[in-house]
């Protein structure tokens, strides 16, 4: 993260997006110099969407992104013809009246957001019940008329790993390809048996710190990832009477199940992803991998879908605070809404580990002492210790967050 040379008085946090996949993207821009650049990380769920929060001062910025050794620029957000070529650009206005645009799927700039930039709404409107109920029957009927087809990509890739190989080498792999998660391969059983996301590094983390002793290499060489999905099970108590973990099954569907069943396999399963799984033979055998689905990449197919016809679903048009969704903190302090998960820079990368276990979220918000956004700390930042074998070197306890950006 780049952090301009002077104090936080007027500095906003602004979060860049590149949504167009790759294996390294890098940001640079004016606000840097363009000579510092800024590695952009995969988001949670959305390997093909990269991204990262600078703080920026108000005013007019130009920046660009290095993809896959290429200097690129978005063609969907404002540009102009520079010294480094074509370069995007965005102006931060100053004053506490200014009021940002409603992004829609048709508005220049929607896949670039700002955070806490203008979050001052007095009011907080809210949606008619029959604009809700309009919205719910359109988007319902969508949802259970197309099927997972639609959410395959163009172009894109899927990682998937063999059981039987050494934990280590697999997050050293998934940091490396820069995706989050892969889906697991038994050779044996000749099909797809699971899972293996940055969740597990976490839990595999956090065990070896249980222990009381430093977290070495060996320790993760000795660990498969069969071995590792055993002990999982034994520590979330999926046993049975004999000792023998329980079989589970993994959560997956065909790309011919309906948008519906897809979301609703990820709501009712409490899985980030679902992976889309086509078979040609009747009998299921010779499975292939075509996408790994995700909640933001069900919602990208909604926006598309009615993106000439915004006005047909009313909640489209409104603004995000309209709705008590997520982590979305309308008034900070109201008793009635869920406390808001935030951490220090200080706080040790144990509290956030064990944060983003126990508060059951993807992202924590890294905030100063006023409670301004610094940073973000996501679930899929956790491969990043696969670099330079990090892990080896590290006490949860004894490293802050701030020391792992």
């Amino acid at each position: 993260m780049f952090s301009p040379g002077h104090d936080n008085t007027g500095v906003l946090p602004m979060r860049f997006v590149w949504p167009y996949g790759g294996r390294s993207v890098i940001l640079s821009g004016s606000f840097t110099g363009w000579t510092e650049h800024i590695p952009m990380s995969p988001v949670e769920g959305c390997p093909t969407v990269f991204q990262v929060i600078c703080s920026l001062t108000p005013g007019y910025h130009q920046y660009k992104f290095f993809v896959d050794g290429e200097w690129r620029h978005d063609e969907h957000q404002p540009s102009v013809n520079g010294n480094y070529g074509v370069v995007n650009t965005v102006f931060l206005p100053t004053g506490s009246d200014a009021v940002p645009p409603i992004l829609t799927p048709e508005t220049p700039g929607s896949n670039m957001d700002l955070d806490d930039v203008f979050l001052r709404p007095e009011v907080t409107p809210r949606v008619s019940e029959a604009d809700l109920e309009v919205s719910r029957h359109r988007i319902s009927a969508f949802l259970s008329t197309h099927t997972a087809y639609e959410l395959l990509p163009d172009s894109g890739k899927v990682i998937a790993l063999d059981v039987n190989l050494p934990v280590k080498q697999a997050f050293h792999i998934l940091y490396e390809q820069g995706v989050p998660l892969a889906p697991l391969w038994d050779f044996c059983k000749g099909q797809f048996v699971g899972v293996l996301s940055a969740s597990d590094f976490i839990l595999i983390l956090r065990e070896l710190g249980n222990h009381g002793s430093n977290l070495t290499e060996e320790e993760l060489e000795t660990h498969t990832i069969s071995a590792w999905k055993e002990g999982k099970s034994h520590l979330n108590r999926e046993i049975d009477g004999g000792g023998r973990a329980y079989p589970r099954r993994l959560i997956h569907a065909g790309p011919y199940d309906s948008l519906k069943d897809v979301a609703l396999k990820i709501l009712q399963n409490h899985v980030s992803t679902v992976p889309i799984i086509h078979s040609s033979s009747l009998d299921g055998s010779f499975p292939q991998i075509l996408h790994l689905a995700s909640l933001s990449g069900i919602l990208k197919c909604i926006c598309r879908h009615f993106r000439h016809s915004a006005s047909s679903v009313p909640i489209l048009q409104q603004s995000i605070c309209s709705f008590p969704l997520g982590t979305w903190v309308p008034k900070i302090g109201d008793s009635n809404i869920r406390p808001f998960a935030m951490l220090r820079p200080n706080a040790s990368l144990g509290d956030a580990l064990s944060l983003l276990v126990d508060a059951e979220v993807s992202s924590i918000p890294i905030v100063d002492d006023n409670d301004s956004l610094l940073d973000i700390y996501s679930r899929s930042d956790i491969t990043a210790l696969a670099k330079d074998k990090a892990y080896a070197q590290i006490r949860l306890d004894e490293i802050s967050i701030h020391q792992t950006f």
